[in-house]
């Protein structure tokens, strides 16, 4: 969903508000496409952000003002994405009918479809066009966001005298990063694990097949070896991702890993096997690990092992330049996995 701006030229500064961090991304277009401008990130009180609800408006707002203060960053043309209980991303199977038909036929079914008050909603709708030109039906994807928790974005984001001018959806954030930086064709698997949510999106050949949000996140294991091991927040933090050497409680953090990672793996083999069952012949090539949760040491073998397919850790900038003396590669490459949908947010920008 998108509220009107003035010029389609600029781009806006991608702003990904998690549960854990916030990221920011600001890109420009260059002759071979975009370059990043700059990027960075902002770790968040505990509560702050839940399940994509803003419970602390005012210590977010402080953080997001602080990071683009740091960042130097003048544009204030925003986009942001939400995702979690409140956001509905449903794809319903129609009949043909031009534009303005389907408009007038989803604001007047919608509420078939979705498990809110149609007055409570914001609703917004893209036609997949899979009827192929010669079909009686096609498949259309269906979003309704609750205004209440939408608003609230909104008004913090004005506070800090920002134009919030792009509303996207998580999931479809990853996939317009996908589709920017690798090939469209194929059948693959983005899957962005944060703090307390992962996010599945299954394409067919450039189309969003199966697209969910799932209340499991990374802050389960830090949690679990915070409690086991009497430690704080940081430390337990760094004995997951392996900046502590684990030591002497290894084979526990081991056991918190595989039982975590396996409710993990359980959840996104459900997705698979629905994308499966409804796409018998177009097998999964491939699984795209993103978030911060991506970096949790072993995951990738792991998930690989479960799920019988090759997985890549999601890089947004593989397709992108920067400037070295700005941008320090190191780092650049440490925290890519975790702006994936920072950077979808604001490429989609350049693209209404």
């Amino acid at each position: 969903m998108s509220l009107p701006f003035t010029s389609k030229s600029d781009l806006v500064i991608g702003l990904d508000i998690g549960s854990h961090a916030i990221k920011v991304c600001q890109l420009k277009q260059v002759r071979s496409g975009y370059s990043i401008v700059t990027l960075g990130s902002a770790v968040l009180p505990e509560g702050a952000v839940d399940d994509g609800t803003l419970y602390d408006p005012k210590i977010v707002g402080e953080s997001i003002s602080t990071l683009f203060k740091n960042l130097k960053i003048k544009n204030k043309k925003i986009g942001f994405s939400i995702s979690g209980y409140s956001v509905i991303v449903k794809k319903v199977s129609l009949a043909v009918m031009d534009d303005a038909a389907l408009e007038e036929h989803i604001m007047e079914e919608a509420e078939q479809y979705i498990p809110f008050d149609i007055e409570d909603v914001y609703l917004d709708f893209q036609d997949l066009k899979t009827h192929g030109g010669d079909g009686d039906r096609t498949d259309v994807m269906l979003v309704a966001a609750k205004k209440e928790i939408v608003d609230d974005y909104l008004k913090m984001i004005r506070d800090l005298n920002l134009n919030p001018v792009i509303v996207d959806v998580d999931g479809f954030a990853l996939e317009n990063t996908y589709e920017y930086n690798y090939q469209k064709t194929g059948n693959v698997a983005l899957v962005d694990i944060g703090a307390s949510k992962m996010n599945i999106n299954i394409l067919s050949n450039g189309i969003s097949v199966v697209a969910r949000d799932i209340i499991v996140g990374s802050r389960q294991i830090t949690e679990q070896i915070q409690n086991i091991f009497d430690v704080e927040f940081e430390d337990a933090e760094a004995l997951k991702l392996g900046f502590l050497p684990a030591e002497d409680r290894q084979q526990e953090i081991e056991e918190i890993f595989t039982a975590t990672c396996t409710q993990w793996v359980l959840e996104i083999k459900k997705a698979i096997d629905l994308y499966h069952s409804n796409h018998p012949d177009r097998p999964l090539e491939k699984l795209f690990l993103s978030g911060g949760g991506s970096k949790v040491q072993g995951l990738t073998d792991f998930l690989a092992r479960e799920t019988g397919l090759s997985v890549e850790l999601f890089n947004p900038f593989v397709n992108m330049t920067s400037t070295k003396r700005k941008i320090d590669s190191n780092y650049l490459n440490s925290i890519a996995p975790e702006m994936a949908i920072a950077t979808g947010i604001a490429l989609r920008s350049s693209l209404i």
